[in-house]
């Protein structure tokens, strides 16, 4: 008898327990959705890759069934995501005051508990500063030489090769030009290949959070906790012989770390710096893979991006002088190619939030303590904001000023965590497509795969054949 009610009462609790799983409860109406398998959630679904260009089968599935604000249940997280464009902006522009960043534990696993993403008010706010002393327009204009420079002479050097790996190709000249900016890092002349440990978490990174010996995710870890050794080992021979002069970004925040009061901690310093080197040079790489890939197979959009920069070449008073900064922001096509380019990549496929408190929008609560996920491709590819919008056309950005994020495009982010970044990533991509078609002819050899995951997307496998060009535009000093 007493084993028939205990057996009734498992079963009860068990039965109430999914029930509360698959019915949140909620001070009014939660948006339409599936909260999946108890603990698991839909997980599995949402970790599965798309190697199309269009919306991931995930969230377009959920989109049709449930509208463009659904609800689901991620690594045992409740969320919502929004494909909706108001409520991305009502995100956005409602930052530290309804919402605040907040990323799953996984994350924060791998990029550290202290990593920009995860700190809020004052202390972002501050570490975003020390960021725009590195990658604010004067020191962009400082580095603009170096970023033709190495442009230039890593295209000589492919184009002695019989063919490269673009985004592998691209990801070493970013990361070595960032390593030496940041922590005057240099390959050739260090014991340990802090690239490689890098290449290690990479491939980890948008596996399932599984840490055991053997798998992405394991080896993720690793590549975090060797390139961090790394780090630290180069900040404590810094701090041991510290410099005269300022020469890098390390410099500057050993004299922020020594400073009285100062609210910068070592741990905080080393995350900051592992996500700078990761951020710098994963995703420009990633974007230049992708311009590369698009305008080769779109003929017109060579003819008149490389009349751009002929143009500018034509047009100087010395042929032997390098880019200048006018000369960077004359080029009226080539950020058109670049809007193009970042609109289809949605390299950042979701910018995660939280709730503060219970959120009333169109109808729907969401409420206190929830993540909210905010989806940018599926606005990039909305039909209703851009015609044909999987289709690779420049000029639809023509006479169009895009200096931040709008209702309509947030391939950099959105509200204050605008990405401080983006310039530089822009001014990358820019000099390098000055380079390439200026000095450099080339051909694809090997078509290269897309994958679309819920971390990064990546263009792998696109070899490209180099030669150079007529050495009359060859102009870089």
């Amino acid at each position: 008898m007493w084993a028939l009610f205990f057996g009734a009462l498992i079963i009860i609790s068990i039965t109430h327990w999914v029930y509360r799983w698959r019915n949140p409860r909620c001070n009014g109406t939660l948006p339409p959705g599936s909260m999946g398998l108890p603990l698991i959630g839909e997980t599995l679904q949402f970790f599965a890759p798309n190697t199309s260009c269009d919306i991931s089968p995930f969230v377009r599935d959920r989109m049709k069934r449930y509208g463009p604000i659904f609800r689901t249940n991620l690594v045992g997280r409740p969320v919502v995501v929004s494909t909706d464009p108001d409520l991305n902006y009502f995100i956005f522009q409602q930052e530290g005051k309804l919402f605040q960043s907040w990323y799953p534990d996984t994350f924060t696993e791998i990029f550290g508990r202290q990593n920009v993403g995860s700190l809020h008010g004052f202390m972002y706010k501050y570490l975003k500063n020390m960021v725009l002393n590195l990658f604010g327009p004067e020191s962009l204009k400082k580095m603009l030489p170096e970023v033709e420079q190495t442009a230039s002479n890593r295209l000589q050097l492919w184009s002695h090769q019989e063919s490269v790996e673009l985004k592998e190709a691209t990801a070493t000249m970013i990361f070595d030009l960032t390593a030496k900016k940041l922590i005057s890092y240099d390959q050739e002349n260090s014991s340990e290949n802090l690239r490689e440990n890098f290449v290690a978490f990479i491939q980890g990174l948008i596996s399932f959070p599984l840490d055991i010996p053997g798998t992405a995710y394991h080896e993720c870890l690793q590549g975090r906790k060797k390139a961090m050794r790394m780090l630290k080992n180069l900040l404590q021979e810094r701090q041991a012989n510290p410099r005269k002069h300022e020469t890098d970004f390390f410099d500057y925040v050993l004299e922020e770390l020594q400073k009285n009061k100062t609210i910068l901690t070592e741990e905080i310093a080393l995350d900051l710096m592992f996500v700078l080197l990761f951020a710098s040079f994963e995703t420009t790489s990633l974007g230049l893979t992708l311009a590369v890939k698009f305008i080769s197979d779109h003929p017109l959009v060579l003819k008149e991006l490389t009349e751009e920069h002929e143009g500018i070449l034509k047009n100087r008073e010395n042929a032997n002088s390098g880019l200048t900064w006018k000369e960077y922001k004359s080029m009226k096509f080539t950020f058109q190619v670049i809007n193009e380019t970042v609109r289809l990549a949605n390299i950042v496929p979701g910018i995660f939030r939280k709730t503060l408190g219970d959120i009333q929008f169109k109808g729907y609560t969401i409420p206190a303590g929830w993540a909210v996920m905010v989806c940018p491709p599926a606005v990039h590819l909305n039909p209703a904001k851009y015609e044909d919008p999987l289709a690779f056309n420049p000029w639809r950005w023509k006479g169009m000023e895009v200096n931040g994020a709008s209702k309509t495009f947030m391939a950099f982010g959105g509200g204050m965590r605008f990405c401080v970044g983006t310039e530089f990533t822009k001014v990358q991509m820019a000099v390098f497509l000055h380079c390439l078609v200026t000095k450099s002819r080339w051909q694809a050899i090997k078509g290269g795969n897309i994958v679309r995951t819920p971390g990064l997307q990546f263009p792998s496998g696109y070899h490209i054949q180099l030669t150079e060009r007529d050495k009359r535009y060859n102009s870089t000093t």
